[in-house]
């Protein structure tokens, strides 16, 4: 990469250091941050109209002579001039601006551009107010404000649409020459593909109107060119990981199955045979050389941890350690909870570790000479070690990312892993985020299961709540009501847990109510947990702990307070909670004024269906990527114009590029400025080619 690519845009005519701090707000630190920058939309000023042709109510630019040019005004903070274009007059107004005064002159050259508007004060008839304006040059090719399509660029405070258009015209003139393109020719001819240098040009100042649509829209060649390479980089880069993991020596793991039949000897239940599937392709991996990457996908209570289970149990079998890391200490809990009663009569030994664990020391050396270990981001400390960690389990992935599961991986050699999420994945997200996993989605809910009826109502018809409330409760069944707040804000005016509680405790004296939410030591919750678990709690009053990973098959009413303050991802979750058991669930979303569209929309949603893939998809759709998944978690911060759902189609082909040259060339040996690029891209993030 050449030398200025990374320079800071500090050092760039007319910017310095206090500028460069503004900038910085927007992003853009370097001059390759300033080339990725894209202006949001475009306007023809190419066309000078004539002064006599112009009609009010319509933005045009006009090119003239300053004919008059006075101050008045209270402090003479009204700036006025007029020009002539040899055939008819112009008026032209400026507020608080005094230094104009000084910039124009007399018989100098103007272009201005704005909304024409009728003057009903004086003459001459029309007039412009507060325009952007340019003193004509010597040499009118250096136009920038007028005389061109002008781009329009998102701005900060303290930093002008002219002074960021200057800042960007001075950037492309003098450094777009020594731009390479990292991306190999062929690859460009064949995806149709204009070269950098032009794109930078044409997306940033554009030399003529011809694609002026096509670039408002975002869908020109030049936008198509800037996403497929942010697109391309990522693909590379999950490529390259792909395939560094086959070529590494793993654990070939070879066991007689024994604990992973006798956990499934008693089971209450029978696997489904999605369940069955995919921990045959677990176990199939596993077997091999190569280290496993594996991705399981599934709708809630699809029964994804008894299959992970299943492979935390070959793991021992063959001598090693297994992990299971959770997002959140609650859910780390649960699973701890579960797992041990699920394999206690198999004679293993099982740890959890959380931040809150041991506190201001590292956990005991017994911990991590355990069978199995479960815990949060505590476990990729780096004082943690292991004795031998052969499979890493990643659970609820898309809260974690590329870079997390590469550290959890270096506490073993070439350890398998395994990664799970209850939030089904879209597929255009999966092959940009998971790209260097194999998949297997359970798309099989256990027998017997009925979907849950979901309904949202306003808050003010209670009373038909209370009503399903008493006859489930009645029937001996249990309920949720889930708040999204613990106390009471001042700021919000949200209803919360802890009123609540008092709330159900009145109205249903005859019930038992508990409590819980996440500033409850461990023990609390899991006390909690475990009499609403024994049916000694009637109704669990929580905030969203109780999102993943709570399993009690006699509940059968999800209640959720504000549902209209809650995404639909982490909606569908809560639903989740219910439905477990054969009775009937119901899940009731109440929503308080005003219930904005997007939250109608999710709501909407959650009543048409129990589908979490759909309910994914208008999700991503919704929300976009970044929030989808969080950026940072999800190592999407490389795309800075490419959007997942918009430009899926060039998402394909990317990805089909960028797989294809790593399977010839894995190392990039014959592309060095590529993998350079490409190092540079992913920066910060994982390191791709091993060095030394």
């Amino acid at each position: 990469m050449p030398d200025s690519a990374g320079l800071s845009v500090q050092f760039v005519k007319g910017v310095g250091p206090h500028k460069a701090r503004l900038l910085a707000g927007l992003g853009i630190n370097t001059i390759t941050d300033a080339f990725h920058y894209l202006p949001f939309r475009y306007e023809d000023r190419s066309t000078f109209r004539p002064i006599t042709n112009l009609q009010p109510g319509s933005r045009e630019t006009v090119s003239g002579t300053i004919v008059s040019l006075k101050a008045k005004g209270h402090r003479l903070s009204i700036l006025e001039v007029v020009i002539f274009d040899k055939a008819g007059y112009l008026k032209i107004t400026w507020f608080n601006q005094p230094y104009l005064k000084r910039t124009f002159k007399m018989g100098q050259s103007l272009v201005v551009s704005g909304m024409v508007k009728q003057n009903t004060r004086d003459m001459p008839p029309l007039m412009m107010e507060s325009p952007e304006y340019e003193t004509l040059p010597d040499d009118a090719d250096a136009l920038i404000h007028s005389g061109r399509v002008v781009p329009f660029y998102g701005l900060t405070e303290g930093i002008s649409q002219k002074q960021l258009r200057k800042i960007m015209f001075s950037i492309i003139a003098e450094y777009t020459a020594d731009l390479r393109d990292p991306l190999p020719p062929d690859l460009l001819a064949r995806n149709d593909l204009p070269a950098l240098q032009e794109s930078i040009r044409e997306l940033h100042f554009p030399g003529n109107a011809d694609h002026l649509a096509d670039l408002n829209t975002g869908m020109s060649r030049y936008h198509r060119r800037i996403i497929f390479e942010e697109f391309f980089l990522f693909g590379l880069g999950l490529a390259v990981l792909r395939e560094t993991a086959r070529q590494e020596k793993g654990i070939s793991f070879r066991p007689k199955g024994n604990l992973g039949r006798a956990l499934l000897e008693q089971l209450p239940f029978e696997l489904t045979s999605a369940q069955k599937r995919v921990i045959g392709e677990i176990r199939k991996d596993m077997q091999e050389s190569c280290p496993m990457n594996r991705l399981i996908q599934g709708d809630v209570g699809c029964g994804k941890t008894i299959v992970a289970l299943s492979a935390m149990l070959d793991a021992v079998e063959s001598g090693c350690q297994a992990v299971l890391m959770a997002p959140t200490e609650i859910l780390a809990e649960q699973h701890f909870i579960n797992i041990r009663s699920m394999i206690g009569q198999l004679g293993l030994n099982v740890h959890l570790v959380t931040g809150g664990t041991k506190k201001n020391s590292a956990p005991s050396a017994d911990v991590f000479s355990s069978d199995i270990i479960i815990g949060t981001h505590a476990l990729i400390q780096e004082k943690v070690k292991f004795r031998k960690l052969g499979l890493a389990v990643i659970d609820e992935q898309h809260k974690f990312g590329v870079m997390q599961r590469a550290v959890l991986r270096k506490k073993g050699v070439n350890p398998d892993v395994l990664v799970m999420t209850a939030t089904p994945i879209p597929r255009s997200l999966a092959l940009t985020v998971y790209g260097d996993l194999d998949c297997s989605v359970i798309d099989e809910l256990p027998p017997n299961r009925k979907p849950v009826l979901t309904t949202w109502i306003e808050s003010t018809k209670k009373d038909d709540i209370y009503a399903v409330l008493r006859r489930e409760l009645g029937m001996g069944r249990q309920a949720y009501v889930v708040y999204p707040a613990i106390e009471e804000s001042e700021r919000l005016k949200l209803k919360t847990a802890v009123q609540g509680k008092e709330a159900f405790a009145q109205k249903f004296p005859e019930f038992r109510v508990g409590l819980m939410h996440g500033r409850m030591h461990a023990e609390e919750r899991a006390k909690v947990m475990s009499l609403f678990k024994k049916k000694e709690i009637d109704i669990l009053v929580s905030t969203t702990v109780i999102e993943v990973g709570v399993d009690v098959a006699n509940a059968s009413v999800m209640l959720i307070v504000h549902a209209e303050r809650f995404g639909l991802s982490q909606l569908h979750q809560l639903r989740g909670r219910v439905g477990r058991g054969v009775d009937r669930s119901y899940c009731i979303l109440i929503a308080y004024h005003p219930v904005g569209e997007d939250a109608r929309r999710r709501l909407d949603i959650m009543v048409r269906t129990n589908d979490g893939f759909r309910i994914a998809e208008e999700d991503l759709a919704i929300r976009g990527p970044g929030e989808f998944l969080g950026t940072r978690q999800a190592g999407l911060s490389g795309l800075r114009n490419a959007d997942i759902v918009r430009h899926a189609a060039i998402l394909e082909a990317a990805k089909n590029e960028a797989f294809s040259l790593v399977e010839k060339d894995a190392e990039l040996k014959e592309l060095p400025f590529l993998k350079e690029h490409l190092d540079v891209f992913w920066k910060g993030r994982v390191d791709l080619f091993k060095t030394g």
